[in-house]
């Protein structure tokens, strides 16, 4: 009985003095599927990414591509230099087979030209995986002159529309990331082992965008 007590006691003694998990480090340790930095009024940050998740995935990031490459970036530039949005939208495969969903291609755009707006001095980066990156092409097509001088980086994965410009957003700016053997990026419909595979290129995406933010 006096075992099971002192237990307890301690459990609770390392329940009340745990350190809580910021925002910035739980970002870094890439758990969460959500990121509403921009549309919950989080204060400014340097960078901040709008970032679409791909076709079927959950919350508003996903996990298969946003997560590793938020906590990538976090390490490149600091945690507390970088904002997250995700964009809201369906994620179904009627937006795949569509191009992109129309929705979530204008809720993309609009995020946009909030960061601008809300942030006017943060570097946007815009980013997505699978159908997000049918999203990030179509955004980039409506965007002004000063909505892509705002625009700091682009970086696609398992692009659908690999091979094509991002809006008028110079090439240099940008980076897709494609699998050999991803039938997605090869414009086909099929999801194979290399188009599920992403994360591992967070540090390589990482990298390109910190030195363009820099």
């Amino acid at each position: 009985m006096y075992f099971h007590a002192s237990i307890l006691a301690l459990l609770l003694a390392a329940s009340s003095s745990a350190i809580p998990i910021t925002e910035a480090t739980r970002r870094q340790l890439g758990s969460s599927i959500t990121e509403s930095d921009l549309t919950n009024g989080v204060a400014c940050k340097a960078v901040t990414v709008i970032f679409a998740r791909g076709t079927t995935e959950m919350g508003n990031v996903g996990s298969v591509a946003g997560p590793p490459f938020f906590a990538a970036l976090a390490t490149d530039i600091g945690a507390g230099n970088l904002a997250v949005q995700g964009v809201p939208y369906a994620a179904d495969i009627a937006g795949f087979l569509e191009g992109g969903d129309p929705t979530g291609s204008s809720s993309m755009a609009s995020l946009i030209s909030q960061a601008q707006t809300q942030c006017p001095s943060t570097k946007i980066v815009l980013s997505g995986y699978s159908q997000g990156g049918q999203l990030v092409h179509n955004a980039a097509k409506t965007l002004t002159t000063a909505q892509n001088a705002a625009v700091a980086a682009v970086v696609i994965f398992g692009d659908p529309d690999n091979g094509e410009a991002v809006g008028s957003i110079p090439s240099s700016n940008v980076l897709i990331i494609c699998h050999a053997g991803d039938d997605i990026c090869a414009h086909g419909d099929s999801i194979l082992a290399p188009h599920l595979t992403y994360g591992q290129d967070a540090s390589t995406a990482a990298s390109f965008v910190a030195k363009l933010v820099g």
